[in-house]
């Protein structure tokens, strides 16, 4: 069965990575089921720009999903030097404001690590990035979202596959269950109609009674135990079924719906059977719709 729009489940992952002069870079996505699409992320002070890219890129791609999307990068400082330099002024200016304490022998003449922690000494070196290597990897960086949010996507696509698969054996279990069910509730109003006689048959004894009277009281309660009901609804339910996953696309709310209403028809067969057969068929029908409904909440 292939659908006419792909289906997308909601959990999957996508990473991409690369580097640009001294800076490399790993974008990651991943998702997991959501009521609704739900976007959060992650960049290093300075990659604010890339958020609103983030949420256009994520909404053009996915319906539904709470998706966490990351930024990691790392500077290569072997090929721009250190990042901290020592202010030799204001070295000399501790120096100097001391000296007349050091001749008096008031104090010590300082070490080397006493003044690097004084306030001014240690500051951080200005790194000088040409502007063109700036753009080259902000454009690279916008490349590798867009394939860790394509890798994503494709990861979604394989488990919407997989959904596919499963749903068209749970409908055929339903189908193939339904069909079951069909054949005990024929033989339940049999069933029923014995099973008056016979209660009749032990109470009075040989007083005599009427037995249209009595196939009245048969028919009456075969009519409450009636299923056909339920069963025509059932098949209903599980063409619509097939008829969304041929449509494919966002269907995971109407899914999710359709497994509610299953089973609704699946708890008043159970309800209403009065032979042991159809008992079995209502238990079985109800385990097979709970694995329908816990799979539709996987989809899109």
């Amino acid at each position: 069965m292939k659908p006419a729009t792909p289906l997308l489940g909601m959990t999957g992952f996508g990473r991409a990575e690369g580097q640009v002069g001294d800076v490399a870079w790993v974008w990651e996505a991943r998702s997991v089921n959501g009521r609704n699409l739900d976007v959060k992320f992650r960049v290093p002070p300075g990659y604010e720009t890339f958020e609103p890219r983030i949420r256009e890129g994520c909404s053009r791609r996915f319906k539904r999903g709470s998706i966490q999307v990351s930024l990691s990068t790392k500077r290569d400082i072997s090929q721009i030097g250190p990042l901290v330099r020592i202010n030799q002024d204001m070295v000399d200016y501790y120096l100097s404001a001391g000296a007349s304490l050091i001749a008096e022998g008031r104090v010590d003449r300082p070490r080397w690590d006493g003044l690097l922690q004084l306030r001014g000494v240690v500051e951080s070196a200005d790194i000088v990035e040409p502007d063109e290597v700036r753009l080259a990897r902000e454009a690279a960086l916008a490349t590798g979202l867009e394939a860790a949010l394509d890798g994503l996507h494709e990861a979604r696509l394989r488990e919407g596959d997989g959904l596919l698969v499963l749903f068209d054996q749970l409908l055929g279990r339903i189908a193939a269950i339904t069909a079951t069910a069909e054949a005990a509730a024929e033989a339940q109003v049999v069933a029923i109609r014995d099973r008056v006689q016979k209660r009749a048959g032990e109470l009075l004894g040989d007083v005599p009674y009427d037995p249209q009277r009595l196939l009245q009281e048969a028919a009456a309660l075969a009519l409450k135990a009636d299923v056909r009901e339920e069963l025509d609804r059932l098949a209903a339910h599980t063409e619509q079924a097939r008829a969304l996953l041929a449509q494919g696309g966002d269907i995971g709310r109407k899914l999710d719906f359709l497994a509610q209403e299953f089973h609704r028809e699946s708890n008043t067969l159970t309800a209403k059977a009065a032979a042991l057969e159809l008992t079995r068929a209502g238990l079985d029908l109800k385990a097979t719709i709970d694995q329908l409904k816990e799979q539709a909440a996987n989809v899109e």
